[in-house]
């Protein structure tokens, strides 16, 4: 069980940013004592010491519940892990050689429809049935399956290229899944992987969902992996790394506060404390992309 107090996250915030002031050598007196008097400011406010705190459990909701309610609105504009990540990746596959294609954990086909915008025969699989119907309206005349990453319905050396974002953090272990995709890519073939970044979990917690089906707040198990992770799984599997890159949040101030003020455990909390949040949370890397190319076993 999670306790989620919502002063409890924004203590944690200032004491984040006062952490990296004092790596970055940017924490001057000035700054330390207004993140000092914040924090007074904040345990002495009663609308916040009122606040009703959320205890959650993890894992009595699933993957399938969740994108079952974000197919609706999963690509509107505002999306920050979307916007950092989709220019990267579309850059890398911008400059692969055009062939057949997979997206895997297509979505809703924000990624498919680039591929097949270059010029790739492209396959889309995903789990949910919800943001396939939203990819079969964007692309009727591409082929979309429901699977899941563990067994793709796909036979050996079938594709040029695979495509994965922002999907392997709800899978438990990665090797498994890697595998799959060394045995459905040819030799040579292209792997490009998008995933959320360890740093940002820790600052933009999982959100609770009210109520789980078990009629309680409930909490999306989700696996945030250090880099080295992905080395460990992809490197045995005759993967090579070509590339690795962090897109990051850019340090832009805080939008317009609601009013009023939130209470409850909401990112919109962050509008409480914005100079310590731009400096918690401002260029710290949200995503990480990968692109490794399959070994030829020709080659050997």
């Amino acid at each position: 069980m999670t306790y989620l107090s919502p002063l409890g996250y924004l203590l944690g915030v200032e004491g984040a940013a006062l952490l990296r002031g004092f790596r970055e050598g940017s924490a001057d007196r000035a700054f330390v004592e207004a993140r000092l008097t914040e924090i007074r400011r904040l345990l002495a406010t009663p609308s916040l010491a009122r606040a009703e705190a959320v205890t959650a459990a993890c894992g009595t909701i699933g993957t399938a519940e969740v994108y079952r309610s974000w197919a609706p609105h999963y690509d509107a504009p505002g999306n920050q892990m979307i916007d950092v990540e989709q220019p990267v990746v579309r850059r890398l596959l911008d400059g692969l050689p055009v062939g057949t294609a997979l997206d895997a954990a297509c979505g809703t086909g924000r990624h498919t429809a680039h591929l097949h915008g270059l010029g790739h025969r492209v396959i889309g699989v995903d789990a949910s049935p919800q943001m396939l119907a939203r990819a079969r309206e964007r692309l009727p005349d591409v082929g979309f399956l429901q699977a899941d990453l563990h067994r793709l319905p796909l036979p050996d050396d079938a594709v040029d290229t695979v495509v994965c974002t922002l999907a392997l953090t709800h899978v438990p272990e990665l090797a498994p899944v890697l595998a799959e995709f060394a045995r459905v890519l040819r030799p040579g073939g292209h792997l490009v992987i998008s995933d959320a970044h360890l740093t940002g979990s820790y600052l933009w917690p999982t959100l609770p969902r009210r109520p789980g089906p078990d009629g309680r707040p409930s909490l999306l198990t989700e696996h945030h992996r250090p880099l080295s992770a992905y080395l460990a799984a992809a490197l045995p599997l005759g993967f090579r790394v070509r590339h690795c890159e962090e897109p990051h949040r850019p340090r832009t101030p805080l939008p317009p506060p609601p009013d009023p003020l939130p209470t409850d455990m909401s990112w919109d909390l962050l509008h409480w404390i914005p100079e310590a949040s731009a400096t918690a949370l401002g260029d710290s890397p949200l995503v990480v992309v990968w692109h490794f190319e399959l070994e030829d076993r020709g080659e050997k």
